[in-house]
């Protein structure tokens, strides 16, 4: 695991994300509305997804990180070259 990403996943951890690992997606993969029983944090690595959640659309790029609460209504998009992501849970 790059020194980069350990950081990142000791960092979710400290936050009390237990649970972490990577997922990847191709292009335009499309999550519609649905929820996870429990808070997710998704750091983007490479790549980008567009989030849907509560109205609100925004566009996260290499870098950023969304949290999702528990129970919340959200849909997904990724991006044209797909979407590398670090995802925590607690």
């Amino acid at each position: 695991m790059p020194n980069d990403l350990q950081a990142l996943c000791e960092q979710l951890r400290r936050e009390g994300f237990l649970h972490t690992y990577v997922w990847q997606d191709g292009p335009h993969a499309y999550y519609p509305e649905h929820t996870h029983p429990s808070e997710t944090a998704h750091i983007i690595l490479e790549g980008e997804m567009t989030l849907t959640q509560g109205g609100q659309t925004h566009t996260y790029r290499a870098g950023e990180r969304v949290d999702v609460p528990a129970g919340a209504v959200h849909s997904a998009r990724m991006g044209p070259q797909g979407c590398r992501y670090l995802i925590g849970e607690r």
